[in-house]
């Protein structure tokens, strides 16, 4: 490598130069450090380059190559771009943009209202009861207990089987996970 003085690093022969001569062993040194994201260890080499054009008196060192002071520009450049990763939230995607539903569009809330309203309507008129006081009203078990004339531990009964009958009839819920609690004692939750 030709060795350049202060008032030659502006030159963009001698950048050129630099890039052609350390360029490739840098940008594999980067690449290990970030783990094989190659456009991150482009963007620390293209870092470190400028770093080389902003301070000239490197060239003028002791030392009879750059190519030490550049690996730990470098280095320097890759330690303090992680700590920043890390310091910061994760960044989100496109992709998880569009699978996130948009919290303005009604239709979606709608849909879960009416799938709801099916699903209790296939409720027996005791498990839609006990569920109407307990959920709709906001009655504690001893107080639906006490409207609907039954005990508290059949109102305890009748809204874990209808909550279990809702799991099983509402999208989005694994039918296979709630059938085989039901029958696991040897009933189906109908039968309660």
């Amino acid at each position: 490598m030709t060795t350049a003085t202060a008032t030659e690093t502006a030159d963009e022969r001698v950048l050129a130069e630099l890039q052609r001569d350390h360029g490739p062993a840098l940008l594999n040194f980067l690449l290990g450090l970030t783990y094989g994201d190659r456009q991150r260890a482009e963007d620390l080499l293209q870092e470190t380059l400028v770093r080389a054009w902003q301070h000239p008196e490197a060239f003028d060192g002791p030392f009879d190559s750059m190519r030490p002071w550049l690996f730990t520009v470098g280095r320097r450049l890759a330690i303090d771009a992680r700590r920043s990763r890390m310091a910061r939230p994760p960044e989100v995607s496109d992709g998880i943009l569009a699978a996130t539903p948009d919290p303005d569009d009604r239709a979606e809330s709608t849909v879960a209202v009416l799938d709801v309203r099916e699903a209790v309507k296939a409720l027996s008129r005791e498990h839609r009861a006990v569920l109407a006081q307990i959920y709709f009203r906001g009655l504690s078990v001893n107080e639906t207990a006490e409207v609907l004339g039954i005990p508290p531990g059949t109102v305890k009964s009748r809204s874990y089987y209808a909550l279990r009958a809702l799991g099983r009839s509402l999208p989005g819920y694994s039918r296979s996970s709630s059938s085989k609690s039901a029958s696991s004692d040897g009933t189906s939750a109908t039968s309660r």
